[in-house]
C-alpha cells in the first residue's frame, strides 16, 4: 500500500520517512495535489531481501577471513581446475 505525503511533509520529517522506506513502506510525494515522485525501498539485487548463505567466513575465524585469503584461495582453486 502506498501513502500519500506532500513535498513539505516530507522535507520536514525526511528522517522519519527513511525509517519507514526502511521497514518497506512506500510513498507517493504529490505537490500541490499533483503526484510529482514516489519514494519506495530499493531492492538492489531483485531478490527482494532473499538472501541465501554460501559461506559463512565466522565459523572459520569468528573475526571473519581477510578478503586478500578468500581471493587468493578462489585462485589456487582455479588454478587447479585447468
Amino acid at each position: 500500500m502506498t501513502n500519500v505525503i506532500g513535498l513539505k511533509e516530507l522535507r520536514e520529517n525526511t528522517e522519519q520517512y527513511i525509517s519507514h522506506v526502511k521497514k518497506g513502506r512506500s510513498f507517493l510525494v504529490v505537490r500541490r495535489s499533483k503526484p510529482i515522485f514516489r519514494v519506495s525501498p530499493v531492492d538492489e539485487w531483485g531478490d527482494e531481501g532473499t538472501w541465501e548463505t554460501v559461506v559463512d567466513f565466522t565459523k572459520i575465524n569468528k573475526r571473519g577471513v581477510p578478503i586478500n585469503d578468500v581471493i587468493a584461495s578462489l585462485k589456487r582453486l582455479h588454478a587447479q581446475d585447468r
